[in-house]
């Protein structure tokens, strides 16, 4: 018999195996059953922390925020361009960090308030600038409703690394073949090498676009585009 004395299974393991594990499996493929046998539990041993798939993914998408929030500390000198910049290239960066990590982020609440000091002063500099609180918290909202939704298409048209060669060729788009496809219609024929390629272009310009028409809707605009690069 092992002697060997194993972690104590907690919410913490059972979240942190579970994003090892989806970076495996995809989302579809990430089962309690299958995370209990990567922790070498039986399954109904999670339901102690956790009620339901559904509560686990809030605590995966929680300590997904916990990372990509470690150690970043907000500039007290942004403007609030540049912090709705600033936190939706992290929040990206972070998303894409997973497979499906979008999917897996999206719909879900955080379990803690360890988001609070970070949302507290991203409202603060808005407000200070001009917003009210109303629409401080739509800002915010608008921006990271575009960050979310983007990576969701994003990682649904690119394959996550070592998914192999396979499941490339199948999500890859031929821009050449669409084209033709769509000759009679030569606008939307040349659209293609706009919407299935340089993903980070891509990105900066919606993301600059949302922060343009927050400043013209709410009338807080200013010299934004000193800020979009």
């Amino acid at each position: 018999m092992s002697t060997e004395r194993r972690a104590p299974l907690d919410r913490h393991r059972v979240a942190d195996t579970a994003l090892r594990l989806l970076n495996e499996v995809g989302l579809d493929g990430l089962t309690l059953r299958a995370i209990a046998k990567e922790l070498d539990v039986k399954a109904p041993a999670l339901y102690w922390h956790f009620k339901d798939k559904q509560a686990l993914l809030d605590e995966m998408a929680s300590e997904m925020y916990r990372r990509m929030a470690a150690g970043a500390e907000p500039d007290p000198a942004d403007t609030w361009q540049e912090r709705l910049l600033k936190t939706n290239r992290g929040l990206r960066a972070a998303l894409l960090g997973y497979r499906d990590g979008a999917k897996v982020f999206s719909g879900t609440r955080f379990t803690g308030i360890d988001h609070a000091p970070a949302l507290e002063a991203n409202l603060r500099l808005l407000t200070d600038s001009g917003f009210t609180l109303a629409q401080a918290v739509d800002a915010g909202r608008t921006a990271n409703s575009f960050t979310i939704g983007f990576v969701v298409e994003e990682q649904g048209m690119r394959p996550f690394r070592g998914e192999g060669e396979v499941q490339e060729r199948m999500r890859r788009v031929d821009v050449g073949e669409r084209a033709r496809r769509m000759a009679g219609f030569p606008l939307a024929a040349a659209a293609g090498e706009l919407l299935f390629d340089d993903y980070d272009r891509q990105f900066e310009e919606g993301l600059a676009v949302v922060i343009a028409g927050i400043g013209a809707r709410y009338g807080t605009g200013g010299p934004a585009d000193r800020h979009t690069g």
